[in-house]
């Protein structure tokens, strides 16, 4: 049998704009609560949201903002960063998301790339001035949130907003999220209103959404995890969108959880393993949540089972996908049994193929053996930016997407992420998948979270190293106990030769760890030559 499946679905895909879908969802909840921004103590219904949308969305049409016309957000987490993204839809602006963590050479990058007629802005963000390195490059078309932003908004009749809504199709590009790249700059990913208006819909359906649910969203909306995910996943189901901090903060999440009886709680899985390790975790009522997605990286089993049990999220999913991808592309079931939610990204979501491909060949390789994943259907992006060379490197003639990932896929289509192409590790000719050795140390007791990397070696090519958050009040593991626990129990070419004792990896904005960074540093703390 070969890794090869197609998701089915009873359910058909959404042929609307997104302002269309959310025009439908206001229509049928405009009294439900649609938007709590925590750290502000400001709230909307649906109709108090879309009426905030649409005096956006009449003021961006006064500053001449076209079909097409590319608008910036730079912003973290707010609830001007939820209206602008709907008011951009219904007009058909192209929303570009802007890294919070960016500086000045990346916002310049972005701004030119892009080509943006109009940025809206925060001021400030912790360390980020961003008014300053707005000032740097010049770029004067920019409202800022608190100030500006104010004067975009305008009030009046819907007509010219409706006249713009009937020159939209659905199939017109209206997102640009910049992904991270770990060389060069970044590329940006350009999604349609089909793209992640379903990709968040069909999230929702398989985690089964209703008006009735409050989603908890501390993961950064510039994101499609917080913009897809969260939120269309949210609105396309009237449901609640709870933003319980500008920027993560275990407390204020489980707080919010807490306060806002929330039933749905999204994250990475640092950031469970965070709110899990507060000293006060068992302080906060938890008790409302039945649901959530981890996603963004490798979700450790140890933590999945803990967040099912501590956390009463029973019916947590884990997603799987990238930025070009809508972004999911694979998911378990709120009726999985716990062994496919924690050692699974599940299966194929509905009207997406999943195939499993030799990277040499390129032909389907059979179920149980590892292969690079490639996703095909309506939640491939329409390509990157102005950039048909690196469009035609990822997408292939027959709109495959191949996203350099090793996965496995078994006799019931359920994937196991084994690695990235990149990641794996050769040693003496053996190849070793570093996520296996990783879940084999998340079960040591005094390990709170760890990365297995390969490093350079002279006689076998590559040797294991390990990274290693202890877990609180505990003795700091030598290389020594570590090989002793896994000695007998890993094939002696898995068990790591190093042992770096951290407080943290180095991670992208979105959670993901940075391997290469890991690397190159780990030849310098190592004294190996590269």
């Amino acid at each position: 049998m070969l890794s090869y499946a197609s998701g089915t679905s009873t359910a058909p895909l959404l042929g609307e704009t997104i302002g269309a879908n959310f025009e439908r969802t206001v229509a049928r909840f405009g009294d439900r609560e649609a938007l709590v921004d925590v750290a502000t103590g400001r709230r909307w219904t649906y109709a108090e949201l879309d009426a905030d949308v649409n005096r956006l969305a009449r003021g961006l049409l006064a500053r001449g903002i076209a079909k097409g016309d590319r608008v910036g957000i730079w912003a973290p987490n707010c609830a001007e960063w939820v209206i602008t993204q709907y008011a951009t839809a219904k007009i058909g602006a192209i929303l570009v998301n802007v890294n919070p963590a960016y500086r000045t050479h990346e916002l310049e990058y972005v701004v030119k790339q892009a080509g943006l007629a109009l940025l809206i802005s925060a001021v400030s963000f912790k360390s980020s001035d961003y008014r300053g390195m707005i000032d740097s490059i010049g770029f004067a078309d920019t409202a800022y949130i608190g100030e500006g932003f104010a004067d975009l908004l305008i009030d009046g009749d819907m007509s010219e907003i409706s006249g713009r809504a009937a020159e939209l199709a659905f199939d017109d590009p209206i997102n640009i999220q910049y992904t991270s790249g770990t060389t060069g700059f970044p590329k940006g990913a350009t999604l349609s209103h089909h793209n992640i208006l379903n990709n968040g819909y069909f999230v929702g359906e398989l985690i089964n959404y209703t008006e009735q649910d409050r989603v908890c969203l501390p993961v950064p909306l510039y994101h499609c995890f917080g913009m897809v995910m969260g939120n269309l996943g949210a609105t396309s189901h009237g449901a609640c969108i709870v933003l319980p901090a500008p920027g993560f903060d275990p407390a204020l999440t489980l707080a919010a959880v807490a306060a806002e009886r929330v039933t749905s709680l999204y994250g990475v899985p640092t950031t469970f393993i965070a709110e899990l390790g507060l000293p006060s975790f068992a302080d906060y009522d938890l008790s409302t949540l039945r649901t959530g997605i981890m996603a963004g990286s490798p979700c450790p089993v140890e933590v999945m089972k803990r967040v099912v049990a501590e956390m009463n999220m029973t019916e947590v999913a884990i997603c799987y996908g990238m930025t070009e991808t809508s972004p999911v592309s694979t998911m378990t079931r709120p009726d999985d049994n716990l062994a496919r939610r924690t050692e699974t990204v599940g299966r194929v979501m509905p009207h997406l193929e999943s195939k499993v491909v030799d990277p040499a060949t390129g032909l389907v390789v059979p179920r149980g053996e590892p292969g690079e994943l490639c996703t095909r259907g309506y939640s491939v992006m329409l390509g990157y930016w102005e950039q048909p060379d690196a469009t035609a490197e990822t997408i292939d003639a027959a709109r495959w997407m191949h996203t350099g990932d090793l996965a496995t896929m078994d006799d019931d289509g359920y994937l196991n992420i084994v690695g990235r192409i990149k990641d794996l590790v050769i040693r003496g000719g053996e190849n070793v998948y570093p996520r296996e050795v990783e879940e084999f140390l998340y079960a040591h007791p005094d390990i709170a979270d760890v990365q297995v990397i390969g490093v350079p070696d002279p006689k076998y090519g590559e040797e294991l190293m390990a990274w290693i958050v202890m877990r609180p009040s505990t003795t700091p593991l030598t290389a020594e106990a570590v090989r002793s626990y896994c000695a007998g129990r890993l094939s002696h070419y898995k068990i790591p030769r190093y042992v770096h004792v951290v407080d943290g990896f180095p991670m992208t904005v979105t959670g993901k760890v940075r391997k290469v960074e890991m690397r190159d540093r780990a030849v310098d703390i190592l004294g190996l030559t590269a």
